[in-house]
């Protein structure tokens, strides 16, 4: 190797090192956990409270998803199933909404379950205080930053009313 390319090699190292997401080395988080009517969404070490965040839902968010367009947050257990950190509202993580049982009760009623159900940042600087999504779970650019750091795929999570 001639003293050129160990140069660029030297170089571009500490570059290749940085990362746009924060190093997380606390405890894993194991489960997520959100309320909906207390707008509160906590990541948890077992039966420890990590962090906690207050967080906007969808426009209409009484009652568990049942269709394309309601406007509501699913209710019930899923897991954290995909990541994106290309999202258009900064950074997501995904909840496998709609699971079976979803699908089946949309199916009965004649209707589209809906998904694409994640947790994200806002296209503002801050979170608004009114609930404004189309069913997900937004928080402001740096929790989501936070929360995307410390949460993987295949962390349960439950949404409670």
């Amino acid at each position: 190797m001639d003293r050129r390319t160990l140069l660029a090699l030297a170089a571009a190292s500490p570059i290749a090192a940085c990362s746009r997401f924060p190093e997380y080395d606390g405890p894993q988080v194991t489960r997520v956990v959100v309320y909906k009517e207390e707008r509160l969404l906590a990541l948890l070490h077992n039966n420890e409270i990590l962090e906690t965040y207050e967080v906007e839902l969808g426009f209409a968010p009484v009652g568990h998803k049942e269709e394309y367009g309601d406007g509501r947050t699913p209710e019930g257990d899923y897991v954290i199933d995909r990541r994106n950190p290309d999202s258009q509202w900064y950074l997501s993580i995904g909840i496998s909404y709609p699971d079976a049982n979803d699908i089946a009760r949309a199916r009965e009623a004649g209707v589209n379950p809906g998904g694409d159900i994640f947790i994200h940042g806002t296209p503002r600087p801050f979170r608004r205080e009114e609930d404004w999504t189309v069913g997900c779970i937004a928080v402001s650019n740096r929790e989501m930053l936070q929360i995307y750091s410390m949460v993987w795929l295949g962390t349960p999570i439950s949404i409670y009313a």
